[in-house]
């Protein structure tokens, strides 16, 4: 668009100048504005001055309006000096900043949102993952500086306290070692383990229970087993169970003698010789009660039960 500012040399009014020519220059600066893509196309076409000054004569007298030649030529040389025309800064920060400033209607609000969410994202991974994960990580120092190896010492020192069984005492260092070593390489979860164990260990040794053989009716009271390579071998089971002085069946620890799978159960099959497996056999089909069911007694401080009957020191957890 073509401005409708006046020159210095076309508003200052000079003592020769009649107040008529300002007015008529300005009404020429309004008629150049208006007349812009006619003035154009002139100009494009490289037509003279006079020729520009001729046109704009038209216009003015078809409006009956008499304007001097002096007037016509200072506003066509205010058009070819392109007094009129906006000419762009160049680009630099600080127009980059401006443009910005004046868009801010269109950015702010959606920046404002980013920000907003990358500070809740930031929070929130903050207070949910990396605080929490630093926590944990300086709780499992100090347990690997102190719970742990206090833990393991401690129920070492109670295990070998409460009993002389050899096969006991030997478990417990080993699992006070493995802890201790585990403590060592700062693997908490082995450690854990180890813990684990000697309080399990700690438990086994102060239960007291009698190994009983299963005679409700319509259950099992022993299985026999053919094993692999041995087409007329077989193995002979009992199924018992862990009795507490309550009465009620005790989790134990049982190691299958099959696949050496270990778990806690309140029921196994306890191998026997063939002789002892067939007394309880005739035993129960006199009456499908097993009168003499207690096999075995385990006492405070031992590790197993000591046997009444022959035993062979398999177990089986399935049949």
């Amino acid at each position: 668009m073509l401005r409708t500012e006046l020159s210095d040399e076309m508003i200052v009014t000079q003592s020769s100048q009649p107040l008529d020519d300002v007015l008529l220059a300005m009404d020429v600066v309004d008629t150049l504005r208006h007349q812009e893509d006619i003035l154009a196309r002139e100009l494009n076409a490289g037509a003279r001055k006079d020729k520009l000054i001729r046109r704009l004569r038209e216009i003015y007298d078809a409006q009956g309006i008499e304007v001097p030649d002096h007037v016509l030529e200072e506003g066509v040389r205010a058009l070819e000096e392109q007094r009129f025309v906006y000419t762009p800064p160049k680009a630099s920060l600080s127009v980059s900043l401006a443009k910005a400033y004046i868009a801010r209607d269109r950015w702010l609000k959606p920046v404002a949102g980013a920000l907003a969410a990358l500070i809740i994202a930031l929070g929130g991974y903050q207070f949910g993952i990396a605080g929490p994960a630093k926590a944990r990580a300086a709780a499992e120092r100090v347990e690997l500086a102190e719970t742990l190896p206090a833990s393991l010492e401690r129920l070492r020192q109670a295990i070998e306290g409460s009993t002389e069984d050899t096969q006991a005492l030997i478990l417990a260092e080993t699992l006070y070692q493995d802890g201790t070593a585990a403590v060592a390489s700062d693997n908490a979860r082995e450690a854990r383990e180890a813990v684990t164990e000697l309080e399990q260990l700690q438990t086994d040794l102060a239960l007291r229970y009698e190994v009983t053989i299963v005679s409700r009716p319509g259950e099992q009271s022993g299985v026999f087993r053919v094993p692999d390579g041995m087409p007329g071998g077989r193995n002979y089971y009992l199924i018992v169970e862990a009795i507490g002085p309550r009465g009620d069946a005790l989790p134990v620890t049982i190691r299958s003698e099959e696949d050496q799978a270990t778990k806690r159960v309140t029921r196994w099959g306890q191998r026997v010789s063939e002789s002892v497996y067939n007394q309880v056999r005739a035993d129960k089909q006199d009456d499908q009660i097993v009168q003499n069911a207690v096999i075995g007694v385990k006492q405070p401080g031992q590790l197993e039960p000591l046997y009444t009957v022959e035993t062979l020191g398999g177990a089986i957890l399935e049949w």
